[in-house]
């Protein structure tokens, strides 16, 4: 039987809602306020059961709160989850047609690339192929500026590449739809988009994922096959000497 839902698991599922996307300190620093507003025992290495019982309460609403990493820096974040939506569904009421088959365009981009990222022109010069409704550059501009500031998208020094929480909440609809290319980090078990592969055996691994796993290791070798690790990985120390 589910353990009870208290206001304090309510509370916590509000707050993570209306964020969208939690990172895990703050995360667990909502679950600590959550607990004591509502006088509820509180054990700060119990954030997954308290997460548990939430989803256990959720499920029958096709909901969960799933838990992804960040493929910059390798910290966890937390985001809930809508099962029975798909990418579109999901972003329909937010979004004209246009602007969402901008968003599918670039998604092609960034997942068909081999490092995870489309470069701002790539995604502008799509902005007059649009079947739905031709967009100017300017405007193509702006809509990208929304996909950041709703964290569908990420963007660094004009390369976007997509947001943690698009990759948490859209993972299965990724999975199915680019069977062919889509993986998951042999580590973390996550949909890996930033990622560096096995030449021998094919496997991925997120950057993070890598650099941890490797860390110390002269001669680093593939998790699965174990033929060394060809890609060069920044702070993967190599024969004694930094990458």
């Amino acid at each position: 039987m589910a353990a009870q839902m208290t206001n304090a698991h309510r509370r916590f599922l509000q707050a993570l809602m209306s964020n969208g996307i939690t990172e895990g300190s703050e995360a667990k620093k909502l679950h600590q306020h959550c607990c004591e507003t509502d006088k509820v025992y509180y054990a700060h290495d119990k954030l997954d059961d308290f997460i548990s019982t939430i989803n256990s309460h959720l499920q029958p609403l096709f909901m969960q709160i799933r838990k992804g990493i960040s493929e910059d820096d390798g910290r966890a974040h937390y985001a809930v989850v809508n099962l029975a939506e798909t990418e579109v569904t999901k972003m329909a009421s937010d979004y004209t047609e246009s602007e969402l088959e901008l968003f599918r365009k670039t998604m092609d981009l960034i997942i068909l690339s081999e490092n995870g990222f489309a470069s701002s022109t790539d995604i502008l010069n799509l902005a007059d192929q649009l079947k739905t409704k031709k967009m100017k550059k300017k405007e193509a501009e702006q809509v990208l500026k929304v996909f950041v500031e709703d964290k569908w998208l990420s963007e660094k020094n004009g390369e976007y590449t997509l947001h943690t929480r698009c990759i948490i909440e859209m993972e299965q609809y990724i999975l199915s739809n680019y069977q062919d290319v889509a993986r998951k980090c042999n580590i973390c078990h996550s949909l890996a988009i930033q990622s560096q592969g096995c030449e021998s055996c094919g496997i991925g691994m997120h950057l993070p994922c890598v650099r941890k796993y490797f860390r110390g290791q002269t001669e680093p070798r593939c998790p699965e096959c174990n033929e060394f690790w060809s890609c060069d990985t920044p702070g993967v120390s190599r024969m004694g000497s930094q990458t």
